[in-house]
């Protein structure tokens, strides 16, 4: 387990360091002068002093190589400049934003999982019978409904017509616990319900699919409770696939919350890459796309070891 532990962790360091170096190389790579473009960005054409300077002060007129090397440094430090418009650090508002998209991530992981896993599963072992038949017809029409739309009626229903929830906003967790968990409550059940459709059809695929299987059979024919049958053989072999889509759908709403953070008017990180790309606000950009890909390879890290531990065999692999 070690080995393979190591093994996996060494080949995460190493799409870090690829990622890293194409994320520096996109910079140089895109037509035009940064410095320029971002002075011109409303249509005036800036001198070239001011050019010069603005290169200067974004350290693109040092050598390539210095500069590749700056950036990694102060990557593994964590330290990715100022913002060119706000010229607040770069980290210093990624280490307030994210925490912010992960609590909403997160939250609405733990619903997606709470609901959809038993669902799936009790689908799975009844195929075609009554709670099949209504889950499996509300999932596909909830699958097809996007988030910002979900939001949108959960807005409508919960906070202008019922009034029960707010409609949006943030306030942090020490300063009002319980308004923090009301402002949270309608963007995590929102991001809960993309989650739970795909939590729900994965583990019912996977539940129809292991319980075909001889060893499951064998266990019935032994005279085994069906609970653990269901629990031991059935459940635990199809929880893989379940992990792997958990693992993606998680790396993926890292960036694609920007909708739901936009609805419901919360802080979060995808919001700062949207503003920090409008604005071609070039180290935030730089910076964010960083994280978000780091997070990323340390969720697909963190799946292979859970996969590894629920199916051994992958160690061998």
């Amino acid at each position: 387990m070690i080995r393979f532990a190591l093994s996996r962790g060494l080949a995460a360091l190493l799409m870090l360091w690829i990622v890293g170096t194409v994320v520096f190389a996109v910079l140089f790579i895109v037509p035009g002068d940064p410095a320029e473009l971002l002075l011109s960005s409303d249509g005036e054409v800036a001198s070239q002093e001011s050019i010069d300077n603005l290169r200067h002060k974004m350290g693109l007129d040092r050598p390539i190589a210095a500069q590749y090397l700056d950036f990694l440094t102060g990557a593994i430090q964590f330290d990715f400049g100022s913002s060119l418009i706000d010229k607040v650090p770069v980290g210093e508002t990624i280490s307030l934003r994210l925490p912010r998209t992960l609590e909403l991530i997160l939250a609405g992981l733990a619903l997606g999982l709470i609901t959809g896993i038993p669902a799936g599963t009790l689908a799975g072992l009844r195929p075609g019978k009554s709670f099949d038949q209504v889950v499996s017809a509300a999932n596909a029409i909830l699958i097809s409904v996007p988030g910002f739309v979900t939001g949108t009626l959960f807005i409508y229903i919960f906070a202008q017509w019922l009034r029960w929830l707010p409609a949006g906003g943030y306030v942090s967790f020490s300063a009002d616990p319980l308004l923090h968990l009301k402002l949270l409550a309608l963007p995590a059940i929102t991001v809960g319900l993309h989650l739970f459709s795909i939590i729900f059809r994965m583990t019912r695929a996977s539940v129809l699919e292991m319980r075909t299987h001889d060893w499951v059979r064998t266990a019935v024919a032994k005279g085994l409770q069906r609970k653990l049958v269901v629990r031991r053989h059935v459940l635990r072999n199809a929880l893989g696939p379940i992990v792997t889509v958990v693992g993606l759908q998680m790396g993926i709403l890292l960036g694609s919350t920007v909708l739901i953070e936009f609805v419901y008017n919360w802080p979060g990180l995808s919001g700062y890459l949207v503003t920090a790309v409008q604005q071609r606000d070039y180290p935030s950009v730089q910076a964010v796309i960083l994280v978000v890909s780091a997070l990323f390879i340390l969720i697909n890290f963190m799946v292979e070891m859970i996969y590894s531990a629920l199916d051994p065999r992958i160690r061998l692999s």
